[in-house]
């Protein structure tokens, strides 16, 4: 019998495994960022049809799912995030025949499609809005965010945006202020209005019809705010240095109203009609831990979130993985948590968390860590291949955040690259033009191509460790328990009792050689073994994963 640490969780209760598992469940979701895909037409941005190009790729992975960044008619202002209509594919990225082929393809390759949905902020250009500011009594006048100014001219509250500046822009022509939590150019929705909900419950029929398996919602926290305008209280200072306004405040009263929960189970009733749909909210803020719990609690909810515990950690830690998987155990009322340790938001993981000179042998660990983790994986383009954040310079940036607060915040264009398909072809292999973002020459040295040639590349350990997890019951809906996490090692075990199977896993995330832990039994059946690990000896980032029996 394993041997249990002074700072071993609880082993949770099994679910039942009677009950068949809907096919989102444990799946490995694969993110595409359109742009920096594969450019198909030579305009040197990537399409939906370099996409369904590339399935095949993705397909042979081993994923489930792939979930695919908004592709939607835009200005572009936030890249797709500012949607000015919800059922037109912007001509940059193609049409709906085009995205119909692509969900084709898909599916005949056994993939699942989710794609973004955003709905707390639609682009100024929408039709809604442009509707909206023309008067205080036209039919869509309540459809968002408009308040009156104080007595002396103010905004109503002191609410920040993300990008930085209040939260407040003033329209000349209904001499009000409408609400925007990120760029001016995304008024905040009015989701309170049942009319509101009601259309972008029609948005999401109108992908549901087409084909889509799923949807990943963003923002949705922002998706209302309190109707008495009452200001946020300040941030108790917690010694991390503050870049933005936004910082300053607990956003208490500008997102996270209660009322959300409803308009959840709207999406819900309205998603199970179609079947297995899967429907994953992304959830940031100083109350994400209880707004992911309650948005996907019980049968009538969201099925899954993620937040940012491990997307913007500075490093990863054994004390963190113990502490951020507890949040989520196999119990009553708790929901099926996601993963992500990258996405187009995040700086690379890789330039996060370990030194350049130990990428190769970190991304390994790293790999084996994440593909043994409790709950669905969401794996970001090119995260696969090891690629790093890219320096993009101040003259060649994209990003609207980043151009606003530069220098103190860093780039989402490092982690937004093209994705690496030949090391020898212009441009990494993305495109014939000029790409909108350099490829990055780290990046463009691990394309797909080489890593192909290569049966120690990452690229192959990621299948390998993708297919163990679907082969693995206990790693695929295993419970998971923590037996040790020090300073260097972590000991976990996943165990699925129907199965009668048992994995442990043992890390050294140091790059030091570690002892072997009292926790982790000498023999098994070794399931996967990377950087020198073996039975007694840990040399640095060693992982192993190791089949036993009940």
């Amino acid at each position: 019998m394993t041997k249990h640490s002074s700072n071993s969780l609880p082993l949770p209760a099994v679910a039942n495994a009677a009950e068949p598992s809907p096919w989102w469940r444990g799946a490995a979701i694969y993110q595409i960022y359109p742009r920096s895909f594969q450019d198909t037409n030579g305009d040197g941005v990537g399409d939906l049809a370099g996409i369904t190009q590339r399935l095949d790729y993705v397909a042979r992975l081993g994923v489930d799912a792939i979930w695919i960044s908004p592709f939607f008619q835009s200005p572009m202002d936030d890249f797709g995030y500012d949607v000015s209509d919800y059922c037109a594919v912007d001509p940059i990225f193609g049409t709906l025949d085009d995205f119909d082929a692509l969900v084709a393809r898909a599916h005949e390759l056994g993939l699942k499609v989710t794609v973004d949905q955003v709905y707390a902020h639609t682009s100024e250009q929408h039709d809604w809005f442009k509707e909206s500011r023309q008067s205080r009594d036209n039919p869509k006048a309540d459809w968002y965010v408009w308040v009156d100014p104080k007595p002396d001219g103010s905004p109503p509250s002191n609410w920040q945006s993300v990008f930085g500046g209040p939260a407040w822009r003033w329209d000349a022509r209904r001499c009000q202020y409408y609400l925007h939590n990120f760029l001016a150019s995304q008024p905040q929705m009015n989701a309170h209005n049942p009319d509101v909900q009601q259309a972008l419950l029609d948005v999401m029929r109108f992908w549901l019809d087409r084909g889509v398996d799923g949807f990943r919602i963003d923002a949705l926290n922002f998706l209302m705010h309190d109707p008495a305008m009452r200001d946020n209280p300040p941030a108790p200072y917690d010694g991390r240095r503050r870049t933005r306004p936004f910082d300053y405040q607990l956003k208490i009263y500008n997102q996270s109203h209660p009322g959300i929960v409803g308009f959840i189970e709207r999406i819900r009733a309205l998603c199970d009609s179609y079947g297995a749909v899967f429907t994953v909210a992304e959830v940031g803020g100083d109350l994400a831990e209880t707004e992911m719990k309650a948005f996907t609690q019980g049968e009538t909810h969201l099925n899954s979130a993620y937040g940012f515990d491990f997307l913007y950690a500075p490093a990863i830690t054994p004390a963190l993985v113990r502490d951020v998987l507890a949040k989520w155990p196999d119990a009553p009322g708790i929901g099926w948590p996601s993963w992500a340790f990258e996405n187009h938001d995040a700086p690379r993981a890789l330039s996060r968390w370990c030194a350049p000179e130990q990428i190769d042998s970190f991304g390994r660990l790293k790999a084996v860590l994440f593909a043994s983790l409790r709950g669905n994986i969401i794996i970001y383009q090119g995260e696969e291949l090891g690629l790093t954040q890219v320096d993009i310079p101040f003259e060649q940036l994209q990003d609207p955040e980043a151009i606003a607060n530069w220098p103190l915040t860093l780039s989402r264009d490092g982690v937004r690259t093209p994705m690496p398909w030949a090391t020898q072809s212009p441009n990494g292999g993305f495109s014939d033009a000029a790409p909108w973002l350099p490829v990055g020459e780290e990046n463009a040295a691990r394309a797909v191509d080489r890593q192909e040639q290569d049966d120690a590349s990452l690229l192959h350990l990621t299948r390998q460790l993708l297919a163990l997890r679907r082969e693995n019951p206990a790693l695929l809906l295993g419970d998971f328990e923590v037996l040790l996490a020090d300073d260097a090692r972590l000991v976990v075990r996943r165990t699925a009792a129907a199965a009668g199977q048992s994995v442990m896993g043992i890390f050294n995330l140091s790059d030091q050689p570690a002892g072997w832990p009292a926790e982790m039994p000498v023999g098994g059946r070794v399931l996967t073994t990377v950087n020198g690990a073996q039975f007694g000896l840990l040399p640095p980032f060693a992982a192993m994963l190791v089949e036993q029996g009940n």
